[in-house]
């Protein structure tokens, strides 16, 4: 007997810089890095250009793990006998969380202002962090659309 889907989320972290502004971007600093480094070392300071040159391959490094840190995908699964969340990227897939729908619940912790800081799938006392790739007014809609999913495969089952 196939389980009924009553949630399939995939939630991907929002990156504003696409990989070709980043060639761009890093094109552009590593310019302005070789100009300054001919400056100084037309004034005989040869260990400046050294220095720029970590500069650029610092932040390029920050990037490259910024871009594999976006490509890691959080995927909310609720059917009526189970609640998953997996995480993937194009190499691996991990479950992180799986529970019983009956019996799991969702914690939401807010601010004063009503915006949701933290989303978490609770069972028994067991929790785990769902969501934290959204902006707090998105966290706050998928808590709702995920506890309205609960509440339906809970309600199918019986």
């Amino acid at each position: 007997m196939d389980d009924r889907v009553f949630m399939d989320a995939e939630i991907r972290p929002n990156r504003s810089l696409s990989e070709r502004g980043f060639i761009i971007l890093i094109c552009i600093i590593t310019v302005l890095n070789c100009c300054s480094a001919a400056v100084f070392l037309s004034v005989g300071a040869t260990l400046i250009p050294i220095f720029l040159g970590a500069d650029v391959l610092a932040i390029a490094v920050a990037f490259m793990v910024s871009f594999a840190a976006g490509r890691q995908i959080e995927r909310v699964l609720v059917t009526d006998r189970a609640v998953q969340v997996i995480r993937e990227t194009p190499r691996w897939r991990q479950v992180v969380w799986e529970s019983p729908t009956a019996f799991t619940r969702v914690s939401v912790r807010t601010e004063e202002d009503d915006r949701a800081v933290d989303v978490r799938l609770a069972l028994s006392n067991r929790d785990a962090p769902v969501a934290a790739a959204l902006n707090p007014t998105e966290r706050a809609e998928f808590a709702r659309a995920l506890d309205d999913a609960i509440r339906k495969a809970r309600s199918a089952r019986w």
